[in-house]
């Protein structure tokens, strides 16, 4: 199904490319999105969609001191994030808190929490512990993979382990699984690589080519989730990963991001450089879930498993994120730092 947008819209200043949904948020739904811009001074934007879902307003307004290249809220307390940062010449990263008083405050100021400062190369993400409370962050630059411990309130962060992914690789982003804390898979130009945080090491690999975006299914254990630049999308079993379990084409151009819905299994959601994205429903069955699936089941997966496509965008989309709070809203940003609030409620009775 082709379609526009009926969403809820709201541009920021300069161009972007980051959104995180505010899990901790557990009183609204919320979104933090930060700007991109080399010469004017960058803003993180705190987002909440009214009780009345009609409008996106916008609760908090901070400056930033670099361009971001990512930013994630940590799940456990909604004032806190990461981010990852360019001064045009060298790369940071950061934790960053919101003050608490912020909307009393005519120009509220972030506080940087932490430095994540061991790095020497192009930081790429920040990916915070995926469920419950904890210290614990990985960050992950084009060579290497860092666990710290955080501590906010001496706003301190200490490198516990690393371990390199080696010259043949290099790095671009990565996903932490929900299912099993010690697991951690990392993206590359030719592999999605897999660490255990135990040992530090790397356990196994998929070799693929060009692999931009990767999400773990939260609703199933061992399923992944990848965004490759021309070969779309492909959901993997962990378990026998040679081949893909489920191949989607993807988008017109390359297919950038990719996530899953944080409540409904199987439901996707893709952008990329052709200006859209995707809303999927691909059930991640192995073969020994097969038998259990009717032949109904297995046609109408297997005919269209491509729910809608959001088109009305001008620029490429970057940003993805699922509302933790309300699970059928999403929020996508385009790098002409338009954000678009859509709810696939409509959609979810054909799952």
């Amino acid at each position: 199904m082709q379609g526009g947008s009926s969403g809820i819209g709201y541009g920021l200043k300069y161009q972007a490319r980051c959104i995180s949904d505010v899990k901790a948020d557990t009183d609204y739904t919320s979104f933090l999105t930060g700007t991109l811009s080399l010469k004017e001074e960058n803003e993180v934007h705190l987002l909440r969609l009214s009780s009345g879902g009609s409008e996106l307003i916008c609760e908090g307004l901070f400056s930033h001191p670099n361009e971001i290249w990512d930013l994630a809220s940590c799940p456990f307390d909604q004032r806190i994030f990461s981010t990852v940062f360019s001064t045009g010449e060298s790369f940071g990263a950061a934790i960053w808190q919101i003050p608490e008083l912020y909307g009393q405050l005519n120009s509220p100021q972030l506080e940087r929490v932490a430095s994540l400062d061991a790095h020497v190369g192009k930081i790429n993400c920040v990916l915070w512990w995926p469920s419950g409370r904890c210290d614990k962050l990985i960050s992950i630059d084009e060579q290497n993979l860092f666990l710290w411990s955080l501590d906010c309130s001496k706003k301190s962060a200490e490198v516990l382990s690393k371990d390199s992914a080696g010259m043949l690789h290099s790095l671009s982003g990565g996903a932490w699984d929900p299912h099993d804390v010690n697991a951690v898979a990392a993206t590359g130009e030719s592999s999605v690589q897999f660490w255990d945080l135990r040992t530090m090491k790397k356990v196994k690999s998929i070799e693929h080519a060009h692999v931009r975006g990767v999400d773990y299914n939260p609703k199933r254990e061992h399923i992944l989730v990848t965004a490759e630049d021309e070969s779309g999308i492909h959901v993997w079993d962990l378990r026998k990963a040679k081949v893909p379990v489920q191949e989607l084409p993807g988008h017109t151009h390359w297919t950038w991001a990719v996530k899953c819905n944080p409540e409904y299994d199987g439901l996707i959601l893709s952008a990329g450089t052709d200006s859209a994205v995707n809303l999927w429903f691909a059930s991640a069955s192995s073969s020994d879930d097969k038998t259990s699936e009717s032949p109904v089941e297995s046609t109408r997966q297997r005919v269209n498993p491509l729910l809608n496509s959001y088109t009305d965008y001008e620029d490429s989309v970057y940003g993805l994120a699922w509302s933790s709070r309300e699970p059928w809203v999403f929020a996508s940003l385009s790098y002409d730092g338009r954000v678009v609030i859509e709810s696939v409620k409509p959609f979810l009775p054909r799952i």
